[in-house]
């Protein structure tokens, strides 16, 4: 099982050819990804395709508890201070994917050298 975030829902939707195999792998997200996706999808398209790929994404969401919650803030002040500029949502959902021990998908650099994370470029 894999976990998406906001880059992997994203390139997944303009066809990139690395992400194909994983639509066929049971994912989880967050409403938070979802949220992301949402604004990402109206900015650069419009809000029919963002309502579409809301719906579709939509089931795949998991629940966030607030101990992953502060884990994940606990962890982003240390990347900032690092200047690894990861999102707050990507964060989250980076905590969520090592709870439920499935790996976190992402083409997103801020993650490439860490732990439990499948990188596509």
């Amino acid at each position: 099982m894999y976990f998406l975030d906001t880059y992997a829902m994203m390139e997944i939707i303009k066809g990139h050819h690395g992400y194909e195999k994983y639509l066929d792998r049971p994912y989880v997200s967050t409403h938070y990804n979802l949220m992301e996706l949402y604004y990402s999808l109206l900015r650069l398209y419009d809000e029919k395709i963002a309502e579409k790929y809301y719906g579709f994404f939509k089931p795949c969401c998991v629940p966030v508890s607030e101990r992953i919650i502060k884990a994940a803030m606990k962890f982003l002040l240390q990347q900032r201070k690092k200047r690894n500029l990861i999102s707050y949502v990507d964060c989250i959902g980076y905590f969520v994917a090592l709870d439920l021990n499935v790996v976190f998908l992402s083409g997103d650099k801020h993650f490439k050298s860490l732990k439990n994370v499948e990188f596509i470029a």
